[in-house]
């Protein structure tokens, strides 16, 4: 292919139309994926929500090809992960008593930072991760393949939008009206806050991710809230309190255990072939033709390694005039951000999950063992790498969709590139909306937003409980990787409120329980069981939106009602 036709191949697929319909999908999807995150402490992946979305709407307006639905969906979806890497890792500060220094502007120049470097890391490490190593990237190969299968539009559209209608009012009815409660059967137990989280959104999470992972997650609640908690004070180990103080650092070290074993058993011994493929990463052409394995930038490679230099240099000055950050401490977070870009990506080509801000907290132990920084720049620091890796991570999901669909790279970067800055400005606008409804006190443990990752965070900031319990749930979490297990998970239903991870669990039972009706039925009506699947996908992913959505929406008029009363 030449310049002149692979230009007009991804300028067909990065269409006016297509820009116009994503941006409005990703201010949605960002805010409502910065409500979820605070909210619950996860973030699914919205790449599929946003593929059926696309090509919905793309189709209403005429022909549409699956390429131009492919950068569509991949504008839709960029800002969510800005979102998860702001929401997973600043709160933080607040939770320490920092409010005052951290603002919208802040937050601003974190999210754009990360974003600029996890632009440009991807555009380096694309061609190894995608072409060479041909890692399976399971959301991005889940959208490629509900792109080809879904024609968006009929029962889909109609499923679609009702869920998210009905997912709205019964979030209207619970958190403005108080029509409903919001916990179900609660129980007074010591220690462990057990229940039922009256949340639609929370049964969705647990229904799409399924599964073994949750099983994974729902064993770590128990383990932590009836083996540490309740049985463990029980037996006159120790106080309820310090039990807490104990799963708190317990949950913390298998995370971080976890994203170290990452490091040690995925992305080292792959340094070589990374680097041979950045090098090549400038002439090589895809095997199909389609130009999918081609450099994103056009020229020769000096000139993207001079692009590239130029727009991290632009970035470290960036951070040092926005966020005080010292000149050397700037260039030390840009490098490591790079390598931990390429651990996001390993990680979610082999497993699907991006553990970004245990690469945020890597990258600030590292900083704050050689340097003195003022704690609200240590959650800087973790935010601007959070958002690198949540962004990369959705950047190569993205690439691998376009892989399989022979989507032009150059048209996806391009599209990331604008869904990821309009991301950064509505999810900081969108958590500025929240702390000014609710107040900095209403983030954290047990309180209106969980924000498990920034409790993480600011714990390890502030000092851990239980230094003990975390060095044995760092060995446990690097150890349970190795062996191939969801430590990730065990850690995060050790760390989370019992009621939550309670909840998801009914979410995955549900699911369990149709796909055992479904398994009944495949044999007869195989057709019947493939549309019910997707079905099921389209309504837990409509119930996630709306209900977020109606909660950023629900904060927004009560700031707009507090400033003008």
């Amino acid at each position: 292919m030449d310049n002149t036709s692979g230009r007009a191949s991804w300028r067909g697929q990065l269409t006016a139309r297509g820009v116009v319909i994503g941006c409005i999908g990703c201010v949605i999807i960002t805010a409502s994926s910065a409500y979820t995150a605070l909210k619950l402490g996860a973030l699914p992946w919205p790449i599929v929500f946003a593929a059926i979305v696309s090509l919905f709407f793309l189709k209403l307006l005429g022909n549409a090809s699956l390429n131009e639905a492919n950068v569509t969906h991949t504008i839709m979806s960029a800002g969510a992960m800005v979102a998860g890497g702001l929401a997973f890792t600043i709160p933080g500060a607040w939770m320490l008593g920092y409010a005052d220094e951290v603002g919208f502007l802040q937050m601003l120049i974190v999210a754009l930072a990360g974003t600029g470097l996890g632009l440009v890391a991807t555009a380096i490490i694309h061609r190894h991760f995608i072409v060479d190593a041909s890692l399976e990237f399971p959301m991005g190969a889940s959208a490629a393949q509900t792109l080809r299968a879904t024609e968006a539009g009929g029962k889909t559209g109609r499923r679609l939008f009702a869920s998210m209608g009905l997912a709205g009012v019964y979030a209207v009815l619970r958190d403005a009206l108080g029509a409903v409660p919001a916990m179900l059967a609660a129980l007074p137990i010591p220690g462990v806050s057990f229940g039922i989280y009256n949340s639609p959104m929370m049964l969705s999470v647990g229904f799409l991710v399924g599964g073994v992972a949750v099983a994974w997650w729902f064993a770590g609640a128990l383990l932590a809230n009836f083996g540490i908690v309740v049985a463990g004070s029980a037996a006159g180990l120790w106080a309820v309190d310090a039990a807490q103080g104990i799963v708190k650092s317990l949950g913390m070290g298998l995370m971080m255990g976890a994203g170290l074993a990452v490091v040690a058993k995925d992305i080292v011994p792959q340094l070589a072939s990374i680097a041979r493929g950045v090098r090549g990463a400038g002439d090589a052409r895809g095997a199909n033709g389609t130009g999918a394995a081609e450099s994103l930038v056009t020229g020769s490679v000096r000139t993207d390694a001079g692009t590239f230099a130029v727009l991290a240099a632009a970035i470290v000055v960036l951070m040092c005039m926005g966020l005080g950050l010292p000149p050397v401490v700037s260039v030390v977070v840009v490098l490591l951000a790079f390598v931990t870009t390429a651990m996001s990506a390993q990680s979610c080509g082999q497993t699907g999950i991006d553990p970004m801000e245990i690469f945020g907290l890597i990258v600030l132990l590292l900083v704050s063992a050689f340097a003195q920084v003022r704690e609200v720049q240590l959650f800087f620091i973790a935010g601007v790498v959070a958002v690198a890796c949540g962004l990369a991570g959705d950047v190569m999901n993205d690439f691998k969709a376009g892989n399989i669909l022979g989507t032009d790279p150059r048209a996806q970067w391009l599209g990331q590139a604008i869904g990821g800055v309009l991301g950064a400005v509505v999810s900081a606008a969108v958590m500025m909306a929240l702390v000014g409804a609710y107040g900095p006190d209403a983030f954290g443990l047990g309180k209106e937003f969980v924000s498990a990752q920034a409790s993480v965070v600011a714990t390890m900031v502030s000092g851990i409980p239980s230094v003990p319990a975390f060095v044995i749930g760092l060995a446990a979490g690097i150890a349970l990787y190795w062996a191939g297990l969801p430590a990730m998970m065990l850690g995060l239903g050790v760390y989370l409120p019992f009621y939550m991870s309670f909840t998801a669990a009914l979410g995955a039972a549900l699911k369990w329980v149709i796909g055992r009706v479904r398994a009944a039925r495949a044999a007869s009506l195989p057709e019947d069981d493939r549309a019910a699947q997707e079905a099921g996908v389209v309504i837990a992913s409509g119930v996630l939106g709306g209900e977020s959505i109606v909660g950023v929406i629900i904060a927004m008029v009560s700031v707009i009602a507090g400033l003008t009363a």
